[in-house]
Order: C-alpha cells, then structure tokens, then sequence
C-alpha cells in the first residue's frame, strides 16, 4: 500500500467536452492518473438513435473522439509513466483498444493498452430472461418483455475492479465501455492503494472523489449557481483528486487554470445525480449522509468521514429502445396581444395533429415582451412546438401543415426553425444480479482475466426514510428570490430529475430545511404534479435533496420538455420568490 496519495486528473466530463482538456491536464500540475467520462445515460441514447436504421453497426462504435485527443499525447504519456482510465469504449471497447495501439505503434512508444468487457449484456438478453431475470424498470416496475421492442443497447454498470486489475498487471492505458463513472476513479485508487475488496469505508471514499470529479470543470466552478460571486473566468479547468490511503480525499486544480474549488463548488457536485442518502455502486454502498467537508487552503478541499458498506448484490442495466420519432418547431410571438396569439396559434396546431398518428403534442410559450420595447427583439417571445409519432411521416405532415399556416394564422407569423423528426430513445432502467456478468479484463495478446462478482453483499432495502421537517419560527421577513439565500444543482437520472439546495450559512439552515418540505416543494414547482417526492437532509452539507420521479418520462432522450434533462429545474427554482427572514438578507 502506497502512502503516498494517488494524484487523478479528470480531463473528460462527457462526449463532447472541451477537446483541449486532455493537453491542459498534460501542460498542468503533475498526476499520476488521467480519467476521462465520455458516456453519460443521454450520450448513450444519441449515439444509438445515430444507429436506430441499422443496429448490427452500433456494436462497432467507440469514441474517436478520445483517439483524437489521446494521439498527440502518447510520448509524454509514456515519458512520465502516467496511467490513462477511460470509457471512451462505448459498445466497442476492444476496437478502441486496437485504434489506440496502432496510434502507439505510430508513435514508436512502449505503452501497454488493455480493456474491460462484460458490460454488453444486449447478445445475452434472451438467455437472461429465460433464466428468469425480468428487468423490471426501477420506477415503474414494468417487465422489458412486456414492451414488445427490440432493445437497442443493453450495457450494464461495471464497478472498478477490473480497471484495478489491469494496472495491476501493469497496463498504462485501460479503456473501458459502461463502468459507473465513479469506477474509472475507484479502480485506480484502489490499485494505488492495494485495498482489500471489503475496505468499505476507503472504496466509499473513493467513488465520492470519483463522483465529485467526474463531471470535468464543474466542480471547479463550471455550471455553478453562485457564478456571479466568484471572479469572472471563461475556461475553468479540470478537477483533481489526491485520494489518501484512508479514502480521504482533496479536491483541488491545476494551479495555473481558471476556476476556483470551494466547499460549494465541491457541495455542488456531491448533490447532483443521486438519488438518496444511499449512493449504490457495484464495490460499495456510499453512505452520503455522513460526508464531511473541510476548506483547507485556496481551491483545497478535504472530503473525509465517509462510510460504506456492502454494494447490493445487482447492478444497474441501461437499456435503450426505440420510441418513435420526435420533431420539434420553434417559431415566434411578436408584439401585442400575445396571449391571443398563442391561444389562436395552438388551436390551430391541436387542429392540425387531430386525427393523425401523432401521439404527443407540447407547445410551450417562453418569455414575455418587454413594454415598450425598444427594438424587435424585446418585442419578442418564442414559441417551442414538439411532436413525437411512431413513424416519420406524420412529423413531415405537420411540418408542411405548419408553414402552410403562413396568411392565415396570426399576425406576424414567421414560419418555423425544425428539428428532426429524428429517433426517439426511450431509456430504460432494469437490474441485473453481478454474479450474471462476464466481467473481465482483456490484454493485448488476447489473454484475459475474470473479475469475481463482490463476495459480500447487502440487499438494498431502499433509501432511509426521514421525517418531515417542523415548522422554524422566523421575526421579520422579505419577500426575494430562494436563491439570494441558497445555491441549488440539478440533473437527470434516467426519468427522474434530482435537485439539491443548500445554504453555506450555517444560521439560515433551520429556515431552509423547514421551507423545502415536500409540501413546500410542491408549491414552489407545482409542475411536478402531485407525483410522488422523495426527500431526504444531508445535515453535514447544509442541504436538502430531492428526487422528482417521472418529470422527465422516459429519459432526457424521449421527453418532450424543453430541459429535457433536468438541468435548469434547480435556476427555476432559485428563482422563485420565498419570505426568507430579515436577518439572513442583512
């Protein structure tokens, strides 16, 4: 076991993020490890809609993407003796592993290039319901079968063994297809360290490093809700996490980039994704409410006190299936009379769609004008028109329906900016039990290593079930905006959105956690319907978290909201007007 602590850069938050943080890592602070997340849930849906009119071709996509970045890089990468964990992989990890040591062989460099498989559980789906396993959906408990749809994907979330075990036979570069994100840091730490399996509380503090960083420049201050109270920077960069032998870790950043780590921007990230104070990995159940945070120097943040224990004896199965097909129209509301107009423009539209085999139809009007205004674009309001169909066709129809609409709709009617129609992904969530996986490590001359399932579980019982919080007496009160008081993130967990806020004042606490009731959530997103809401305190974060099951429907990929995953529920919220007491505004 080293003591020395494991230096992991994260250069990577999604397909698709800044090209350059690959080079930025590399021209940055010394690491020992680069970790880059390229497959978020609604990556994976587009890349397969990408391949929804030929199926077979999706087992052969990975994200070249990474090549690209990676290529330029591979001398100083073997030079310094970095290690690079990636699941740039997608639904073809072997082929990136084989598109990497071509570029190795180019470069005339010595670096030994391995990758983990198991996760594509697709080819297995038949054999696996007729052993039984019926892929209930974790929200809604329907069975896969009883869709009727031949599934797309299927990839279950590896945890980060197998990445421990190929450094540990010595491989520099590990790439990997769906781990969980937090894995493509836990596998290094616990390489690093040489943990047992069972050292729960050390694993447990790795995946929170890992889900802290995971996201690239959001934990230094990218996407941050208090923005405006941190200097102003256009290119913040990439975390880094010095994981100690004890799970305790520091979150920090290469010291000549822009951003800044502090213990909200650390508490920004911990709140955002989850679904409770249980955090289930396949290696550890992260016990979330007994997290810590210290500040213990500029853009130095200690994360200590977390517990673990036994992960459940399942894993998550993100499935994809195709849904039909989704067009979306944007077009315009100028002037007076804008609530004729929309009520004139939707009549139409609801006339257009009756009697088709559109199934979906969402208008929605975005903005009000200003009075007065002093140029077109103040007079101004958009209008977002979306459809979904089981086929093409009807979304062409009313397309053309649409712009045919020109001299007799409204006054000062546009025409329309069309998306699509293109696939519709539906998402689709299911458990399968680890010891049914085929984990394992692959190495460059074809040998492989199996990864054992845990040999110590315990069933998921379901997320703690806490109390409503009592009433908290206040003096004097100002009518502001929630978020003059607290910071808040949100974001998408496959149907569901998740929202945390919280206070970095200690004596606005108790004020905030009576406000934010289920109840009082209701009334400050009544959107939400009267759907079920799932609530829980994290005490040593000052925060209050929520759940939102079903606000997005069947995943970011196939809802017809305008933030179709999530992301701006927690700004909606800041934005709402509370009676938040005087002495916390003075």
């Amino acid at each position: 076991m080293s003591e020395q602590p494991v230096r992991i850069a994260n250069f990577s938050g999604y397909l698709g993020d800044r090209f350059s943080a690959l080079s930025e890592a590399l021209a940055g602070d010394p690491v020992d490890v680069l970790v880059g997340d390229y497959l978020a849930e609604i990556t994976m849906a587009s890349v397969s809609a990408g391949f929804a009119s030929d199926p077979k071709a999706l087992g052969d996509y990975y994200a070249k993407y990474f090549l690209s970045q990676l290529s330029p890089h591979l001398k100083i990468v073997a030079e310094r003796g970095l290690k690079v964990v990636v699941n740039a992989g997608a639904f073809n990890p072997a082929g990136l592993a084989e598109a990497v040591r071509a570029e190795i062989d180019t470069a005339g460099v010595e670096l030994a290039v391995a990758h983990i498989d198991g996760d594509d559980v697709l080819d297995r789906l038949d054999e696996l319901r007729e052993s039984g396993h019926r892929f209930e959906h974790l929200d809604t408990g329907e069975v896969l079968t009883g869709q009727g749809e031949d599934p797309l994907a299927a990839n279950a979330y590896l945890g980060g063994w197998g990445i421990a075990a190929a450094l540990g036979a010595g491989v520099d570069i590990v790439i990997c297809g769906r781990v969980t994100d937090a894995s493509l840091v836990l596998g290094p730490a616990a390489w690093w360290h040489n943990w047992a399996p069972d050292n729960w509380n050390a694993l447990a503090g790795a995946v929170v490093a890992g889900h802290v960083i995971e996201c690239g420049a959001q934990a230094v201050g990218g996407n941050f809700a208090g923005f405006t109270s941190l200097p102003r920077f256009l290119t913040p960069g990439f975390p880094i996490a010095e994981i100690h032998a004890d799970g305790t870790s520091v979150i920090t950043k290469h010291s000549t980039d822009e951003g800044i780590v502090s213990v909200d921007t650390v508490t920004a990230q911990l709140v955002y994704e989850i679904q409770g104070l249980r955090y289930l990995n396949p290696d550890v159940t992260v016990h979330f409410d007994d997290v810590e945070l210290d500040e213990i120097a500029p853009d130095r943040v200690r994360i200590h006190s977390v517990v673990g224990s036994p992960p459940p004896s399942t894993t998550k199965v993100s499935i994809f299936t195709p849904g039909g097909y989704r067009i979306v129209i944007n077009t315009y509301l100028t002037g007076l009379d804008i609530d004729e107009k929309f009520e004139l423009l939707t009549a139409q539209l609801e006339g257009l769609v009756a009697g088709t085999e559109i199934d979906q139809l969402a208008i929605s009007r975005l903005g009000q004008p200003v009075l007065d205004p002093q140029d077109q674009d103040a007079a101004t309001v958009s209008v977002r028109i979306a459809a979904t169909a089981p086929v093409r066709e009807p979304l062409f129809g009313l397309h053309r329906s649409f712009m045919a609409l020109g001299l007799s709709s409204i006054p000062g009617f546009m025409g329309g900016d069309t998306i699509g129609p293109k696939p519709l992904i539906e998402y689709w969530p299911g458990l399968l039990p680890q010891d049914a996986l085929m984990h394992r490590v692959v190495f460059a001359d074809g040998d492989s290593q199996a990864v054992p399932a845990p040999a110590m579980t315990e069933e998921f019982a379901g997320q703690p079930i806490q109390g409503e919080p009592s009433a908290h007496s206040v003096g004097s009160t100002v009518r502001a905006p929630l978020g003059r008081i607290a910071y808040a993130r949100s974001g998408d967990k496959g149907g569901n959105s998740n929202v945390g806020i919280w206070t970095n004042d200690p004596r606005a606490w108790p004020w905030l956690r009576s406000l934010l009731s289920t109840d009082g959530l209701k009334a400050l997103l009544p959107e939400i319907g009267d759907g079920a809401i799932v609530r829980h305190e994290f005490p040593n974060l000052r925060a209050v978290h929520f759940v939102l099951p079903g606000l997005l429907g069947r995943g970011g990929s196939s809802n017809l909201r305008l933030d179709s995953i999530g992301k701006a529920v927690s700004e909606h919220l800041r934005a709402r007007i509370v009676d938040i007491p005087s002495e916390l505004l003075a």
